[in-house]
């Protein structure tokens, strides 16, 4: 049964069932079969899969890479598709005659609205066991899954672990043990997501009121992933700059007065946009820049067109606001997010005088 994880549990199951392939047994020879979808997550833990590899018979490491690792000492590295579903997949099975431990878990391209940073709150759909014959099948599937892409030996070694397997019973007690990490692993994220919330809550009570709805531009970057492990190529986010443009000048004391409301109007009405996945930044007096995790093209685009009519219908509705709006728009795959090359394409744009620009970054 499929149960939705962010990542950051999952970080904890993989690095709980790698130890247990670490650890030291009598159990007989053992296969390890993982699968990063992206290099940058595997050579964070390249390490460990060297170690691994010293103990296991044979060990085989996938993700999708242009260029793999030229050498993963005692490991096998394949090379996967960009399309095909096990780019997707983040798998760790662990497998020796007397013990199995699995997680598999199919990415959701989609963000928990509470989590830390996009990347540790990226969400998927799996379930581990720490039971031998669940380990048994997975390491069957991927066998065959990836079959025309392992040299002749790795084969023959994962077909001799499986033989070896197949003279045994599973161990009845493991069914506890299965049930116990099990629980853990709905603890922890139980756990995790209580941290957030009350993190969401400290973080809102800390907002400056002129400001409401909008993120430093050091938290964005941060939360977007720059200084820590992300990759290109997972998660879609349209990233759209926002340039505003006052029609009213301030003259007097009275008017700055005005304009300072009308700022406040500014930001209420690009935040009014945002979903609680959302963030929003103010780069400059009058530029925004909005980051909007797992939002289609097509969505992200009318969402441009969007931001531009709210504008001027607020100016109409509103004698606190007289403005309206340049958008430079684009959907993006890239890590870190391309910032600085949409702010680009929206001096352009305001420049050329167009409301609304597209910027491709693949």
């Amino acid at each position: 049964m499929f149960t939705s994880f962010t990542k950051s549990t999952l970080v904890t199951v993989s690095h709980a069932i790698e130890q247990a392939a670490l650890a030291a047994a009598e159990d007989g020879p053992m296969v390890v079969i993982a699968l990063f979808q992206r290099l940058p997550y595997f050579d964070r833990e390249r390490l460990v899969y060297e170690r691994i590899a010293q103990r296991a018979a044979v060990t085989v490491v996938g993700m999708v890479s242009d260029e793999l690792p030229e050498r993963i000492v005692g490991a096998y590295a394949v090379s996967l598709r960009e399309q095909e579903p096990l780019a997707r997949e983040w798998s760790v099975a662990v497998l020796t005659p007397r013990f199995g431990a699995v997680l598999v878990a199919q990415d959701r391209e989609k963000v928990d609205p509470s989590a830390e940073t996009i990347e540790s709150g990226r969400l998927f759909d799996g379930w581990s066991r720490f039971r031998r014959d669940d380990a048994l099948h997975e390491v069957l599937r991927l066998r065959t899954e990836l079959a025309d892409r392992l040299p002749a030996t790795a084969q023959s070694a994962i077909d001799n672990v499986v033989q070896r397997v197949r003279h045994f019973p599973a161990t009845p007690g493991e069914v506890r043990v299965d049930a116990s990490a099990g629980f853990f692993m709905k603890q922890n994220e139980r756990h995790r997501a209580q941290i957030r919330s009350l993190r969401g809550e400290l973080e809102g009570s800390r907002t400056n009121p002129t400001e409401s709805g909008l993120t430093t531009d050091q938290g964005v970057r941060r939360w977007s992933g720059a200084g820590g492990t992300t990759a290109s190529g997972v998660l879609p986010v349209a990233l759209f700059g926002v340039r505003v443009t006052r029609t009213q000048t301030a003259t007097d004391h009275q008017d700055r007065r005005i304009e300072a409301r009308e700022a406040e109007q500014v930001v209420g009405v690009l935040t009014a946009l945002l979903r609680p996945e959302d963030r929003a930044t103010r780069v400059a007096d009058n530029e925004f820049v909005l980051i909007m995790p797992a939002m289609p093209q097509e969505q992200a685009l009318r969402m441009a067109y969007r931001i531009g009519a709210n504008f001027v219908k607020a100016s109409q509705n509103n004698p606190f606001l007289s403005a309206t709006a340049t958008v430079a728009v684009t959907e993006t795959r890239r890590r870190p997010l391309p910032i600085d090359e949409i702010r680009q394409a929206l001096t352009w744009a305001v420049a050329e005088g167009a409301p609304v620009v597209t910027l491709k970054t693949e």
